[in-house]
């Protein structure tokens, strides 16, 4: 296994009875990074969370947190672990600071003045200093997932499990949440993130892993994995100054070109060929005497990706980790 990774997955599979949740995953989550895992609904996500969150023994194979095997000493991982599961209970007869004080000295964080101190900062990274004395009872949605990652941070994890911590906050508190994250992981905790809000992943993360049913198809950074799993068939989106009719009829008769529209001076077209084919119809349209002002390709967004992997419109033969 790999001595510079906070997480290191080999192999990982877990059954439950006939049905295969995780199959085969291996993958190296460095200290000081935000890695994003997406997917369906039942891609395999929160087993996999559960498995290195110490919750659940799995099939097979191995997992290091910081260079612990947490099968050989759960316990040890625990200690440097922090888990936010998705939409954890919180107390409703507690307040908040009382929730987080149970949990500071589980933790063993120092005695009551130094967890009075640690409390009060942990509350300040998630922005939530105004709701100290309020019952658990009483907050949001959001406020009671930022109550949470407050929870998990309190003894300073070097590894963070998080599924779906932004339910249900607002803008402000997901940027918050965005923020408190990376400054954390400038401080070295690896931190692994799922979230159905993929825009909100894309701009946090500094690489994304990819699974659905069970395997991991893909991960990388931001542009590895568009580039691993967008679509062969890629929209282009071209602007002429007048023609455009004509352009669009000359474009429609070549190879890999289809469902060409043309709007005004605008052609719209889906195109499924090489980069170098690409280039080709630039070309083909300057020696056609078309005055072309742009020439664009849209790169699929990361709902595309899903929606393409849920309904099995990628290639998941070679999955990439």
């Amino acid at each position: 296994m790999s001595s510079s990774a906070a997480i290191e997955i080999r192999d990982l599979r877990v059954d439950y009875g006939n049905f295969v949740a995780v199959s085969d995953v291996t993958l190296d989550v460095p200290a000081g990074e935000i890695i994003g895992l997406v997917g369906p609904n039942g891609a395999g996500k929160t087993s996999t969370f559960r498995v290195l969150a110490t919750l659940q023994e799995p099939t097979y194979g191995e997992v290091r947190l910081a260079g612990i095997d947490i099968f050989e000493r759960p316990q040890e991982a625990r200690s440097i672990l922090g888990y936010m599961p998705d939409l954890a209970p919180v107390p409703s007869d507690l307040k908040a600071w009382e929730f987080l004080d149970q949990y500071a000295a589980a933790h063993g964080v120092g005695d009551a003045s130094r967890r009075r101190a640690r409390i009060e900062e942990c509350l300040a990274e998630v922005s939530l200093e105004e709701k100290r004395e309020a019952f658990c009872r009483t907050l949001s949605r959001g406020q009671t997932q930022r109550l949470v990652l407050a929870k998990t941070l309190l003894h300073s994890p070097k590894v963070m499990i998080l599924d779906e911590p932004a339910s249900g906050m607002d803008p402000l508190s997901r940027r918050s949440l965005r923020l408190a994250l990376r400054r954390l992981a400038d401080q070295g905790a690896a931190i692994f993130v799922s979230s159905h809000i993929l825009s909100e992943l894309a701009e946090m993360c500094s690489s994304l892993c990819v699974m659905n049913r069970g395997r991991l198809l893909a991960s990388g950074s931001v542009e590895e994995v568009r580039r691993i799993l967008g679509r062969a068939e890629r929209t282009l989106v071209i602007s002429v100054l007048e023609r455009a009719n004509e352009a669009a009829a000359w474009l429609q008769a070549q190879a890999g070109v289809s469902r060409v529209e043309a709007l005004a001076s605008r052609i719209t077209l889906q195109y499924e060929g090489s980069h170098d084919g690409q280039a080709a119809l630039l070309a083909g349209l300057v020696a056609g005497g078309f005055r072309v002002t742009a020439f664009e390709e849209k790169k699929s967004t990361f709902e595309d990706i899903l929606i393409d992997v849920a309904e099995g419109n990628v290639n998941e033969s070679k999955p990439s980790a």
